[in-house]
């Protein structure tokens, strides 16, 4: 097929330069820069796509991002396949294949159709009060038939070929949107020295100055000075301009999430590229300049293929050359239309008529219709139309008449008027106002260092758009610290000052139940919907969203939300302010899942972390465990050793002589400021202001509602600086909760928090002979018993590179952890470790160190404690500070239900076989012959072989726990019941002196 609907002379592509795809199997000769929609016109099909609901025909709406008709699968190979992508967008490229959607089995002969004809019997909300009975339908019939039906599209099954990239990048302006407000003022931050990076959406920047071609800046053509503007911009060392971007989400401190398609439009683009790109910004300041989306008419079968938004047939045309029909009619609210009429005409396209539902029109649009020949017909309103496939007539009626007269048409453009785009100010959590006068919400109360500029601030005049976007973004640099001088400002000139526009329905709508006049096109929703909800008791706009789906669709309503607040408003007797708005959320337009993950699939998407001792642990013949995200060393297998020998080896070598172990994985905040001990005082239950340099303290921290968070061993190293260890999994979550109260609480206190996970690699030698085994390595600290106790730390050197040095132990024995750089880590392990086996010590694993803390009772935040335990529950109410006013927990603590008697507490547990080795998770109850559902006193959280002791060990919750140490309870498994004694938790070496070495 060719080009039948290309007008010559108009547009901006270049004719020599062509692009060659299918759609549906046919082939199309596009230019290259068409849209896929752009090029469908072009050569006749307007039928695009078929409704999610009803199944009716469908054509192009639009000519951006807010279509809601023509979803399209795009794909490249079998590969490289994407359903819903929007033909307005979508730019053509040599080999590309296109297939319609929601059909079957073809598009001009779907089978769905049928739904349009039973359509009384999908009223709104007609899922809520259906497939409820038979009950037993539900899983076998109801549930797979919906989920048959539902989305629109197939979703890919084969890997995605392409790779996805992601940057991040810092400036002084942000300024999103690249039309005459948002160009004006990223060049006025520009002239400034400010950092600016300027993004839009379309291939090219411009904004409506693709389509109105008879505005001038400074005397030059609209069009042309947004290209001349945007490569000066882009030739400035101080900008970064990035077309095809769309920002879809603005987040919490000037955080800004962009989506760059970079090879979508290219027919063979180089392997080296990625798809898309994720930009995620944070900005100084950040220039809202959206712009606004024309909105179309509600009236009756307004869904028409060949019904369009007045300002896409004009973008086709202008920008394009394309033609939407030989026999143009025009339904408008609003002046905005006529131009697009005029340029029509003018292009020598027949306008029937120009309908307009206002009795007094602007004066100058009117005028300039009649004198190109133009009927106008004021105060009439369209309410009907006919045609299958495509429109044929409209029906117009004189409101408030019974006559009708029937115009043929072979298109329909309409104009409701122009919505603010104020999603992204919405995401921001600005606050909106109402514009009563002209029906719109824009901005008013700003919550972050942003501003808005242009049409979607309400500023409709092209000179005061760029007076106001050039004020805004020099503003905006200075107060980011720029410094420059700005040059003079721009001058701007309409043809047309516009005037005009309505929500809500038409005249040609009607108030039955019977008419479908759309409102939400891609949801099937109309006006009657709308009525309906209301009827129905929804009187939260946010229920009737629900209710209807108005708004739900992947659009997001972004032409439907206006009109529908409207009905609802007239049905429900209030102000539209009254009724309020809905939720607009991220992203603005859908992202696809590869630019959000990015390279987080495959061996990425949970990412391996290792130790730097990883290597050095597999030659010796390690069987690693998964812990969270690490590979930690389990166990050590000898020849003919099993893991239970091993384990049971390691055990009785670290009590008799020493163990040497891999800690890396503990978490490591570096704790710096003046007020570090005040506000590890607020973090954790116990006192930090006494501790003193060179010595450690263990430490608990609780949530705010007193129950255990996390636990660790905490260095001060001197006045202002602390070295804070935490539990494996616990590493983030504690960063992220004392950055979260520092912020947000404590903001006064002057406090540092860097996570060190990853930079220090930990040894921990523990053993009878771990002094020993240390001592030739260390310089500069006295590690002597005396000068370095139990519970001391020192900086120094090791094996000549620099130490932390910790004297503490989690074991029970005499212990050190020796902290390295990372880098050192696998070199000064080795050192350990030759040693240490010359000594007759051993290597052990998380398995071993386990069985060795369970055996002197210190518990596992998250294996012992489940989120309901208290400090004193787990029995460590001794580290709860008493003389303390305040620490994050204290009034939870407080709480009479976690003071109260009969509280779940931990204990030990001796089988009364002591082979008998009970299984963790089992249930304890104090009757094993109780009839079922049995009372369950508590469960086993910790239970191993004690080679050490000759038997089993076990620790447990369990109710009033301490009152009951010497009790027989019962633990009853799936094929015999143990009995137990309950013990305290500390079963090896309980006076505590092997520890001091």
């Amino acid at each position: 097929m060719s080009g039948a609907n290309r007008i010559p002379g108009r547009g901006r592509l270049t004719p020599a330069r062509t692009a060659r795809f299918t759609i549906d199997g046919r082939s199309i000769t596009a230019y290259e820069g068409d849209t896929v929609a752009s090029a469908m016109l072009a050569n006749g099909l307007h039928l695009a796509g078929r409704s999610f609901k009803y199944h009716r025909p469908r054509g192009i709406l639009t000519s951006g991002p807010e279509e809601p008709n023509a979803l399209l699968d795009v794909s490249r190979d079998a590969a490289r396949r994407q359903p819903n992508v929007r033909a307005t967008v979508q730019e053509v490229f040599d080999g590309m294949k296109v297939e319609t959607q929601n059909r079957w089995p073809s598009l001009s002969f779907d089978i769905g159709e049928i739904n349009d004809f039973f359509s009384p019997f999908f009223a709104a909300g007609f899922y809520y009060k259906t497939f409820m009975w038979p009950k037993s339908f539900w899983h076998s019939v109801y549930e797979p038939f919906i989920r048959r039906a539902a989305g629109l599209g197939v979703a890919p099954k084969e890997e995605d070929p392409d790779h996805y990239s992601s940057r991040y990048a810092h400036c002084d302006v942000l300024v999103v949107g690249g039309g005459a407000a948002g160009l004006a003022a990223a060049f006025a931050a520009a002239e400034t020295g400010a950092e600016v990076i300027l993004c839009d959406e379309q291939p090219e920047l411009g904004g409506a100055f693709h389509y109105d071609t008879g505005a001038t800046v400074d005397g030059q053509n609209g069009y042309d000075w947004a290209q001349a503007t945007a490569a000066r911009l882009a030739a400035m060392p101080n900008v970064r301009v990035l077309s095809r971007t769309t920002a879809f989400g603005y987040y919490n401190h000037n955080f800004v999430g962009l989506a760059e398609r970079v090879t979508d439009h290219m027919a063979k683009p180089a392997k080296s590229l990625p798809r898309e790109r994720l930009w995620q910004v944070r900005t100084k300041k950040v220039v809202l300049a959206t712009g606004s989306i024309e909105r179309h008419m509600v009236f009756a079968n307004n869904d028409r293929p060949g019904i369009m938004l007045a300002s896409a047939a004009r973008t086709y045309l202008n920008h394009f050359g394309v033609a939407v029909g030989a026999k143009v009619g025009v339904y408008t609210a609003h002046d905005s239309a006529y131009e697009a009429a005029f340029d029509l005409k003018r292009a020598g396209i027949s306008i029937p008529a120009i309908v307009d539902c206002r009795e007094k029109p602007g004066e100058k649009v009117l005028a300039q219709a009649r004198s190109l020949g133009i009927e106008v017909l004021v105060g009439h309103s369209v309410t009907d139309t006919s045609g299958r496939l495509r429109i044929r007539s409209m029906t117009v009626k004189r409101n408030g008449s019974g006559s009708a007269r029937k115009i043929e048409v072979d298109a329909l453009i309409v104009s409701a008027g122009w919505t603010p785009s104020v999603h992204l100010f919405s995401q921001s959590r600005g606050k909106l106002k109402f514009d009563a006068a002209n029906d719109r919400f824009l901005p008013d109360v700003y919550a972050q260092d942003s501003i808005c500029v242009g049409t979607c601030n309400g500023t409709d005049d092209l000179q005061s758009i760029i007076d106001e976007a050039f004020a805004a973004g020099a503003r905006m640099a200075k107060e980011a610290g720029a410094t420059g001088s700005v040059s003079s400002a721009l001058t701007g000139v309409n043809v047309f000052g516009w005037t005009g526009g309505m929500i809500g329905a038409a005249e040609g709508a009607g108030r039955d139940t019977s008419v479908k006049a759309f409102i939400d096109f891609q949801h099937d929703v109309c006006a009657k919907d709308i009525r309906l909800a209301v009827r129905e008791g929804m009187h939260s706009i946010e229920h009737i969203k629900r209710f209807t789906t108005n708004g739900m669709a992947s659009d997001q309503g972004k032409l439907s939300n206006m009109h529908g607040l409207a009905i609802a408003a007239e049905m429900l007797g209030k102000e539209i302010p009254k009724v309020g708005l809905t939720t607009f959320r991220a992203p603005y337009t859908p992202v696809t899942f590869g630019t959000l993950i990015n390279h987080s699939r495959g061996e990425l998407f949970d990412p391996t972390r290792k130790t730097p001792m990883h290597a050095y642990e597999a030659s010796l013949g390690a069987a690693f465990e998964d812990v969270g995200n690490w590979k930690r060393a389990w166990y050590y297998p000898r020849p003919g050793e099993d893991m239970h020998a091993a384990v049971n080896r390691e055990c009785k070598t670290v009590r008799e002589t020493a163990g040497v172990f891999n800690a890396s994985t503990l978490g490591k905040i570096e704790v710096v400021g003046p007020d570090a001990a005040e506000f590890l005082n607020l973090m954790y239950t116990n006192a930090w202001d006494t501790l003193k340099p060179g010595k450690c303290r263990y430490g608990i921290m609780t949530r705010d509602d007193g129950f255990v968070y996390d636990d660790g061993v905490v260095g001060r190293l001197a006045e202002d600086r602390f070295h804070v260890t935490t539990t494996t999994g616990g590493a983030p979550r504690v960063l992220n909760h004392m950055e979260d109260y520092l912020q947000t609480e404590f903001p006064h206190l002057k406090v540092w928090l860097t996570s060190s996970s990853e930079q220090w690699a930990v040894i921990a030698v523990q053993g009878p002979k771990a002094r020993d085994i240390i001592a030739p390595f260390v310089e500069g600290i006295d590690i002597s018993n005396e000068a370095f106790p139990h519970m001391s730390i020192a900086e120094g050197k090791f094996c000549g590179v620099p130490t932390r040095l910790f004297r503490v132990s989690f074991t029970g024995e005499l212990g050190f952890e020796v902290n390295v750089p990372a880098d050192f880590g696998a070199d000064v392990f080795q050192k350990i470790w030759e040693r240490a086996e010359s000594l007759g010590a051993c290597l052990y694993g998380t398995e071993t160190m386990h069985v060795l803390r369970a055996e002197k009772g210190y518990i596992i935040v998250g294996q012992d404690t489940d989120g309901t335990l208290t400090p004193d529950d787990a029995g460590y109410g001794w580290a709860v500070s008493k003389k303390k006013k305040d620490f994050v927990g204290i009034r939870g603590l407080k709480r009479p239900d976690l003071v109260k008697d009969g509280r779940k507490q931990l204990v030990g547990l001796f089988t009364k076989n002591p082979n008998e080795v009970l299984e963790e998770g089992g249930q304890i109850v104090a009757d094993p012959n109780q009839p079922k559902p049995m009372t369950m006193l508590g469960h086993v959280t910790s239970s191993y072989w004690s080679e050490n002791l000759g038997r089993s060990i076990a620790i447990a919750t369990l109710v009033g726990g301490r009152a009951r140490l010497g009790e027989t309870l019962y633990v009853p498994m799936k094929d015999k019941t143990i009995a137990v004694e309950v013990t305290d938790t500390v079963f090896f070496d309980k006076e505590g002196g092997r520890i001091h070495g």
